[in-house]
């Protein structure tokens, strides 16, 4: 069995969590909260930080450098993370379901993740060049295969 089969996620080294990660860029998307609705939305309006390409942050290690409100997701505020896509590998696991079968920890790269359209890739714009959030809201991101 997996590591992500065997040890919760409490439990889980700061190694395996970062590899839990799939790398989809999802979480980097700016993100709108209706105010009198509460309701989510998602934009293709990425960080400045984001490749759109490699679905990677181009200063991981030091991008609160650059983006001092940039979420740390952690196994403490898993839960409280509402905002993060039902795909995404934590909030899978939190919830108790499985890595999807497009996880790079299942199909051994992002490839699959990418074919299935479960990442970023090719679909962004960069936050800065966008001049009304409400303008770029998506669906896509709510996406969820498995």
């Amino acid at each position: 069995m997996s590591f992500w089969e065997t040890t919760s996620l409490k439990d889980m080294t700061t190694e395996q969590w970062e590899l839990l990660c799939d790398g989809c860029g999802k979480c980097c998307l700016n993100k709108i909260i209706d105010d009198e609705t509460d309701e989510l939305y998602y934009t293709n309006a990425a960080c400045h930080l984001l490749d759109d390409q490699s679905c990677e942050c181009r200063h991981y290690d030091d991008r609160f450098k650059y983006v001092p409100e940039c979420t740390v997701i952690t196994q403490e505020n898993i839960a409280s993370l509402t905002w993060l896509p039902d795909s995404c590998a934590y909030r899978r696991l939190y919830s108790g379901r499985k890595l999807a079968s497009w996880h790079p920890l299942i199909a051994g790269s992002k490839a699959l993740m990418h074919q299935n359209g479960m990442s970023v890739k090719d679909k962004t714009v960069n936050e800065n060049k966008v001049r009304y959030l409400e303008d770029n809201i998506v669906l896509w991101p709510l996406q969820d295969i498995e």
